[in-house]
């Protein structure tokens, strides 16, 4: 598929799920990828959407006073936990290139009245920030998302100020997926199609310059949690996967927990 029918593909795609309330599974499902119970009720309930596949702030080693820059950052979850590490003096900076996200992020952000949060539409291949900006970048099963993985870790590393962190969370592939499930339009936005090789993804991130790349925590999806996942019913049911197939598709799936730092030079 051609970069930019992907990019519609997904901007539509996360424009309906941004439409709805969001469901009354958001709070496990955010609790069996890495949030707790009191930093899941100290955001606003809009703002947990289910959407992620790990917790970076947890992981990001956030200080107060710091800039962070959030990669696609949907209802602003993250940004409003990230809030409460940096601080008054520290300052958040969430990204996404929905504007049905953005607005919704922006009223959450007006109903906590968090005073150090704002949401900036835009392009994680093109951020709408500037050089040497952050102390840190975070991101939560988004990257995957991009028809231009390097570009955004281009991106990634020009808006981090020397000695700046990257922490992601992501969907990265084990093996090749079927044929079927690549070119399937449901697969791509449901964070599947779009994924690449974990060793690809590594190498794209020292590519841009970043150094001590590490996975910090990879996490393999069970059979039966994948094939009871509604997106990927979903998915076997346009693709006509049969049992095993979604058997195979767990084996080649995972969640990793990324961090790198750009060198001082």
């Amino acid at each position: 598929m051609r970069k930019e029918k992907i990019k519609k593909m997904v901007r539509q795609g996360y424009a309906e799920v941004a439409k709805k309330k969001g469901c009354c599974c958001s709070s496990s499902i955010s609790e069996n990828i890495g949030y707790s119970k009191q930093e899941l009720k100290s955001v606003p309930t809009e703002a947990n959407m289910g959407l992620g596949c790990g917790n970076p702030v947890a992981l990001a080693s956030l200080r107060e006073g710091e800039t962070v820059v959030d990669l696609g950052s949907g209802g602003g979850l993250d940004c409003f936990l990230a809030a409460k590490k940096v601080g008054a003096s520290g300052k958040i900076i969430g990204v996404d290139m929905t504007p049905e996200m953005i607005d919704r992020a922006r009223e959450n952000a007006r109903k906590s009245k968090h005073k150090n949060v704002e949401f900036r539409l835009g392009e994680i291949e093109n951020l709408p920030v500037a050089d040497n900006t952050a102390d840190a970048i975070i991101s939560n099963c988004v990257i995957n998302l991009s028809p231009d993985k390097h570009r955004v870790f281009e991106e990634a590393y020009r808006t981090l100020k020397p000695g700046g962190r990257l922490m992601i969370s992501d969907i990265v592939l084990l093996k090749d997926l079927p044929e079927t499930v690549k070119s399937s339009a449901r697969a791509y936005v449901g964070c599947l199609a779009g994924a690449m090789l974990k060793q690809e993804y590594i190498a794209g991130i020292e590519k841009a310059g970043f150094k001590d790349v590490q996975i910090v925590e990879e996490t393999r999806f069970p059979t039966d949690y994948l094939a009871s996942d509604p997106t990927v019913k979903e998915i076997a049911k346009d693709t006509r996967l049969h049992r095993k197939a979604v058997n195979d598709l767990a084996d080649s799936v995972a969640s990793v927990k990324v961090s790198a730092i750009k060198p001082r030079k």
